[in-house]
C-alpha cells in the first residue's frame, strides 16, 4: 500500500527535535510520498534540506503563502520566479487568499494569487490553493483565468458541498485532511455525494492534527486516521482509498 501525504510541512520548526524519527514513523505505515508547500523565501533552504535528506520521498512546490504577503511581497515573487526558473518544482504553493488574520491586505493577496496561478500555467504546473474565511474572493480570480492550464489541489477543503462542486468545477480535487475527523468538520456529512476521484489526501502537518489527536502537533503518520475515516465514509477498503487517492495525486503531480 503506497499513501500520499499531498500537503505537509515537513520543514517546520514544530519537527526540529524529532524530524528524521518523524519521518521514519510515517514511511513504516506506507506513507512515503510527501509534497511540501512553500511559506515565503525564509523556509526555502529547509526545505531542500529535507528534499537531500529524503530525495526519494520529498516533493517540494514553490511560492507565496497569502499570509506572507506583506509590504516586501513584490521581492518575494521574485524569489519564488527565481527558483521556478532554477529547477524542477511539482507545483506552485501554497497561494491563494487568508481573511482569516489580516484583511487588509486583500487587494495585494489578490494580486500576488493571479500571478502566481500565471507562473504555474507558464511552467505547466498544478496550483495547490489556501482558502481561509475566502471562498468568495477565491472563486472571483479563479473565475477570471479559467482555462485548460488551470489545475490542482484546493488544499484542506472545509467548504459546502455547494464550494466542493464549484471547487472541482475550476478543475480542482479537493484536499481532505483531519477535519474530515472532526465532530463538528461538516465536511464528513456530504463526502461520499463527491467521487472519489476528485478527493486527495493530506495531513496540513503540523497543524490540523485528526482525532484522536485533535489539538496536538500533527504528524504525517497521522494521516492513517484520515484514511481510515475515508475508508468508513465511502464504505472502501483502505487500501482501496489509498490506491485511487494516491493515483489522484499522480495526476495532479505527474509523478
Amino acid at each position: 500500500m503506497v499513501i500520499t501525504d499531498t500537503h505537509t510541512h515537513l520543514y517546520s520548526e514544530a519537527f526540529d527535535a524529532d524530524r528524521h524519527a518523524m519521518i521514519e514513523r510515517a514511511l513504516s505505515q506506507d506513507v512515503s510520498r510527501f509534497f511540501i508547500p512553500a511559506i515565503d523565501s525564509s523556509h526555502t533552504d529547509a526545505m531542500l534540506r529535507l528534499e537531500a535528506d529524503f530525495p526519494d520521498h520529498m516533493f517540494l512546490m514553490m511560492g507565496l503563502h497569502p499570509t506572507s504577503v506583506k509590504a516586501n511581497y513584490k521581492d518575494e515573487l521574485e524569489h519564488v520566479e527565481m527558483m521556478l526558473a532554477q529547477r524542477h518544482f511539482y507545483a506552485v504553493g501554497e497561494i491563494g487568499i487568508d481573511l482569516y488574520w489580516d484583511t487588509s491586505t486583500l487587494t495585494i493577496q489578490k494580486e500576488a494569487f493571479k500571478h502566481q496561478i500565471n507562473l504555474a500555467k507558464q511552467y505547466d504546473l498544478p496550483i495547490v490553493i489556501h482558502c481561509r474565511d475566502a471562498f468568495d474572493e477565491i472563486f472571483e480570480v479563479l473565475e477570471t483565468v479559467k482555462d485548460d492550464k488551470l489545475f490542482g489541489i484546493f488544499h484542506c477543503f472545509t467548504g459546502t458541498m455547494e464550494q466542493a462542486e464549484r471547487a472541482i468545477s475550476f478543475n480542482m480535487k479537493l484536499g481532505i485532511g483531519g477535519v474530515a475527523t472532526f465532530k463538528n468538520g461538516k465536511i464528513d456529512q456530504f463526502l461520499k455525494a463527491i467521487d472519489l476521484k476528485h478527493i486527495v489526501l493530506e495531513t496540513d502537518s503540523p497543524y490540523l492534527a485528526p482525532k484522536p489527536y485533535r489539538g496536538k502537533r500533527n504528524e504525517s503518520s497521522y494521516i492513517i486516521k484520515v484514511l481510515e475515516k475515508l475508508a468508513e465514509i465511502y464504505s472502501l477498503s483502505e487500501e482501496k482509498i489509498a490506491e485511487i487517492t494516491t493515483q489522484n495525486s499522480k495526476e495532479i503531480f505527474g509523478i
